[in-house]
């Protein structure tokens, strides 16, 4: 790769990956409604489904980092769409809450082989060094792009087929994806001392580090507010926002129900956060990641506690949206970049998927609290409210991290 070459293919073929897997994903609380109407489930039933398939997407992420730093990147991508698509047909055919449970954790599995642990790994060891941090950011971005569309689609999909066959679509295109893999090649550029060292020497040294805990805590958050939003928010606002107002600006563009606008609430995170994910990228190629990513914690605590304490109407939900988007995945360059950074390249996708645990940990309970407590109480807020205490605790806790690098030591 040329020196300063920013647009390299393996960035372009990791965009790809990574907005499709992500416009599939992002779509699935546009879902929630028409199953649990089709089967007259509880809200907490489906809900906990895609809790499921957030925990295993956090279990399998260091899982395909090994494979992917074992057997090759191409072969770990291949193995995450197979499983992305496998669980989506099966699922088009499961009547059951219990079925839809277990078929989630193969779109789990699926979503860590072709999302952020593999991918940002091969992109990163693509980049200069003086422009790893941006490309970072607009991978990122890339999947945030799969959200604009991925929302938007699944709802003009449904007004026209039932959501199995939809689901079926989906896999068709997760499956086409896998044409880019021959672009999908990095070098290695690990120092030799890196290259000397084992998987397990790196592991115990980064498990031992408490600047390793402190990033490990921080993402959960993340995890909690995003997957909670990603999930719940289409129907949140559907529920409680007012009334689309006829003769309105929001009507004459198509949108004329809350239905409508919660699906397009989630394609305006993403699209606000294509210029957050950039922005953020750019800014840790020139400022101290740590604190840059407490100050995006503190600004997502703020924004959502505003909104949940304001009267709910279509304009505070765009806003809301803007907001939220702009901060949204921005974390996703500074954190992997800061591991990076510090531990090194050699086993960058694999320590990034040990901390990408803690994010879906708290994706899974963001994600299963928040029907949980509608079936109990009718209402999301003491969840919201939680999601703002955590992203409270992130900003603290990042800023006692030694932003620094750790060297290898000789074998």
């Amino acid at each position: 790769m040329a020196q300063g070459k920013l647009l390299t293919p393996v960035l372009i073929a990791g965009c790809l990956v990574l907005m499709t897997g992500f416009a599939i994903r992002a779509s699935f609380g546009v879902f929630q409604i028409p199953i649990a109407a089709e089967f007259n489930w509880p809200r907490s039933e489906f809900s906990l489904a895609i809790a499921i398939q957030n925990l295993a997407w956090g279990i399998g992420q260091p899982i395909f980092g090994m494979l992917a730093e074992r057997f090759g990147d191409r072969r770990a991508i291949i193995a995450g769409a197979i499983l992305y698509a496998a669980g989506l047909v099966l699922s088009s055919f499961a009547v059951t809450p219990a079925a839809h449970q277990m078929l989630e954790i193969l779109v789990g599995f699926g979503i860590a082989g072709t999302g952020f642990g593999v991918i940002l790994a091969v992109v990163g060891r693509a980049s200069s060094p003086e422009n790893r941090s941006i490309s970072l950011g607009i991978a990122t971005a890339a999947g945030s792009a799969g959200q604009v569309i991925g929302a938007p689609v699944a709802e003009f999909l449904l007004q026209s087929y039932p959501w199995q066959t939809v689901f079926l679509i989906f896999a068709v295109a997760i499956i086409a994806i896998l044409m880019v893999l021959p672009f999908m090649r990095s070098p290695t550029v690990a120092t030799r001392a890196e290259l000397e060292e084992s998987m397990g020497t790196v592991l115990i040294r980064a498990f031992k580090d408490p600047s390793f805990s402190m990033i490990f805590l921080g993402f959960f958050s993340c995890g909690y507010q995003l997957a909670f939003i990603t999930a719940h928010f289409p129907a949140f606002v559907a529920e409680k926002c007012g009334a689309i107002d006829p003769s309105g600006l929001l009507a004459s563009i198509g949108i004329t129900s809350t239905s409508a606008l919660g699906a397009v609430a989630i394609s305006v995170i993403g699209l606000f956060n294509i210029a957050g994910s950039i922005l953020a990228g750019a800014l840790g190629k020139k400022y101290t990641k740590k604190y840059l990513l407490a100050g995006i914690y503190t600004a997502r605590t703020i924004v959502a506690a505003a909104f949940i304490l304001a009267p709910m109407t279509p304009f505070t939900v765009l806003l809301f949206s803007a907001s939220m988007g702009a901060l949204w995945l921005a974390t996703v360059p500074l954190t992997s970049g800061l591991v990076a950074h510090i531990y090194g390249l050699r086993y960058m996708g694999t320590l990034y998927g040990f901390v990408f645990l803690s994010h879906q940990i708290g994706s899974f309970l963001g994600v299963w609290l928040g029907g949980r407590m509608y079936d109990i109480t009718g209402d999301y807020t003491l969840v919201w409210w939680i999601g703002v205490g955590v992203g409270a605790f992130s900003a603290l806790i990042h800023l006692p991290i030694r932003e620094k690098v750790m060297l290898a030591r000789p074998a």
